[in-house]
């Protein structure tokens, strides 16, 4: 029968074949790759942090937020590039025995790579491209906020945030490989993609162009005075968490939710469950 969609089963065999076909890729193709799907996902981050700084309400600003940020992702869909978080999926490959967990790891090292230079780079064009001055800096001072409070989460709290985005990522990746036309792919990212949005869980790329951003707009003086009137952020409290160190006291708990996240709360069970059923494509 001609469908429209592939079934779950079908859909972790067209996953794992492309797995198969992505850790033999060459490092600089990964990488490229990688700077391609974090510089989309920092499209997202700047174009939702820019319809929402103004709104004072958290749920309505999360919602739109939520309507916009996912345009990163269709992106990387239909125009190319690749994350960490939704290649987390690979480990099913390596259960499956099709590639070994040393090739997995290897690739997702260099997307990891790819992305923070992607977002970062975007990052350091959005912040010379004057778009921060909006409302006279009241954007670059809401950076500053988003910034801090992503260097401000506890370990804990990042990880469990990390595993609960990238379940919400694996799935909304899966849906889009179960539509067969572009259409359906799109909804199948929207819907799982706002929901993490809107609950305001943490994503290890859309969190390297945040705190990134944060670290380039503290060095401008008016945003920093701006977030203190505005958020009541103070100058030390800036300069404590928004550096170097506040970027790996987020990406390495949050990175690691977002590995659990994929590769047990996802990856395992749907290969458990599915492998072995009918993968006729």
């Amino acid at each position: 029968m001609n469908k429209h969609y592939y079934t779950p089963a079908e859909v972790l065999d067209v996953n794992m074949t492309a797995g198969e076909e992505k850790v033999q890729l060459p490092i600089f193709k990964l990488i490229l790759l990688g700077i391609m799907a974090g510089a989309f996902v920092a499209f997202g981050a700047v174009a939702s942090s820019t319809a929402i700084f103004g709104v004072t309400d958290l749920g309505t600003s999360r919602l739109i937020a939520g309507c916009i940020f996912p345009v990163g992702l269709m992106m990387i869909t239909f125009a190319g590039g690749e994350l960490i978080t939704s290649n987390c999926m690979l480990v099913a490959g390596v259960m499956d025995k099709r590639f070994g967990v040393w090739v997995m790891i290897r690739t997702l090292a260099c997307l990891y790579l790819g992305n923070l230079i992607g977002a970062s780079v975007i990052a350091v064009v959005v912040y010379f491209s004057d778009i921060l001055n909006s409302s006279n800096g009241a954007l670059g001072a809401y950076m500053l906020k988003v910034a801090y409070g992503k260097t401000s989460l506890t370990p804990v709290a990042a990880v469990c945030s990390g595993i609960l985005c990238n379940i919400l990522v694996c799935v909304a990746s899966l849906k889009a490989i179960a539509s067969k036309d572009i259409a359906g792919k799109v909804w199948a990212l929207f819907f799982p993609i706002m929901l993490f949005v809107v609950s305001g869980f943490e994503h290890c790329v859309a969190d390297m162009f945040y705190i990134v951003m944060g670290m380039i707009a503290a060095m401008n003086e008016k945003y920093v005075v701006l977030a203190e009137e505005l958020y009541g952020l103070t100058t030390a409290q800036i300069d404590a968490a928004i550096n170097i160190g506040g970027f790996f006291s987020n990406q390495i708990p949050v990175t690691i939710g977002n590995i659990i996240g994929g590769m047990v709360f996802v990856a395992l069970p749907i290969f458990v469950i599915h492998k072995g059923k009918s993968c006729n494509k």
